[in-house]
């Protein structure tokens, strides 16, 4: 029974801990949004960023603030959430030329000028509350960490970087930080493996999220890729693209590399692209010479020329190859497929390799 008593004096001791930590964050924000410029907004969507207090919004950041200052500055209770959750809790918070209303410095993050509020103008301040506002600014045409510069073609991009620098819970795993204790919960979930079966049907996955992933889109029909016009769900990203642009009319917005010229439909595409082409990222090794791939499959490939395995056998002339890539190549020259053709005298190749060497020999182009 004892046992049972302590475990409820931790779990009340943990809520007023909470409670107290949520009071000293709000003391924190009604200051600064009384004597600076500081602005909360509750999120950027495709309709622009909305207001923490009410649901309107807006394409640009500083008709949002004007709109809050005008608004909503007398009472910034009304941007925390009903719950006293402290576990879920942060604030979005444009530092955008931040600057004190009193004496009109500048500061470029919001410790700078709550340490400059509480000495030179005496006021309230707990500088040792977590980090749960978490600052932007918004003074570029991209969305840029502005502590350390990373550019990111998303919101969410930026927003999910900015853990790195807000790291009020670390997994103790990886080491990576998270904003709120209930991102890191989330996490360590990742860093499970075992046998995890479907409670609707007896498929097996070997994590817990493609579990609930599972669970949510074919079972209960919940779908992660949500419309913000007509909330309208979807299972696959690419299905949402196709609904904005059929029933709403909006051109899917490329997302352009800033290291060259080339550009990528998904952000996803865009970072691997970035790893690939820009960092330069090479985890695979081979154990047999020094060289170094991007993808477990370049490696399995190139693992080819040293074991000399030729699985991959033509049915016409029994030729075989160690790569279906090579198998498909030579199959070209069974069906004379000419695709490459010479714009200068009309000579069509089968290889591209032999379209190369003939522009080369006979034109005097490097291709």
């Amino acid at each position: 029974m004892a046992n049972v008593n302590d475990e409820s004096d931790d779990s009340q001791s943990e809520d007023m801990d909470n409670l107290s930590e949520q009071m000293k964050l709000l003391c924190n924000v009604k200051e600064l949004m009384k004597w600076s410029n500081a602005t909360p907004f509750r999120c950027s969507g495709q309709l622009g960023y909305v207001c923490s207090f009410c649901d309107d919004q807006y394409l640009e950041t500083d008709q949002l603030k004007q709109h809050t200052i005008d608004l909503h500055s007398t009472d910034p209770t009304a941007c925390f959430t009903k719950t006293r959750d402290m576990t879920r809790f942060y604030l979005k918070m444009d530092i955008t030329e931040l600057h004190c209303v009193l004496c009109t410095n500048e500061f470029e993050t919001l410790d700078e000028i709550m340490q400059h509020l509480q000495e030179d103008h005496d006021m309230e301040l707990y500088m040792e509350v977590k980090k749960y506002m978490v600052p932007f600014k918004f003074d570029s045409d991209v969305f840029r960490c502005f502590i350390c510069h990373n550019k990111y073609n998303t919101f969410k991009g930026l927003l999910e970087h900015m853990n790195v620098h807000c790291r009020n819970f670390v997994c103790k795993v990886c080491g990576s930080g998270f904003i709120t204790r209930t991102s890191l919960v989330s996490h360590e979930k990742n860093h499970e493996s075992g046998s995890f079966t479907c409670k609707f049907c007896e498929q097996v996955f070997s994590t817990l999220p493609k579990k609930k992933y599972h669970e949510k889109s074919v079972h209960c029909g919940t779908f992660p890729n949500k419309c913000s016009y007509c909330n309208e769900c979807f299972r696959d990203y690419h299905k949402k693209i196709t609904h904005l642009m059929e029933v709403h009319g909006v051109e899917p917005k490329r997302i352009d590399c800033h290291e060259c010229d080339r550009s990528f439909k998904t952000q996803k595409a865009y970072m691997r692209h970035t790893k690939r082409c820009h960092l330069l990222e090479k985890r695979f090794q081979c154990t047999l010479c020094e060289m170094n791939f991007f993808t477990s499959s370049e490696l399995k490939m190139h693992t080819v020329k040293h074991t000399g395995t030729r699985n991959f056998q033509c049915d016409v002339c029994l030729k075989s190859y160690g790569r279906k890539s090579s198998l498909q190549e030579h199959m070209k020259i069974h069906r004379d497929d000419r695709r490459h053709k010479c714009v200068h005298c009309g000579m069509a190749f089968v290889q591209k390799c032999s379209w190369r060497a003939h522009m080369r020999a006979k034109h005097g182009e490097e291709v």
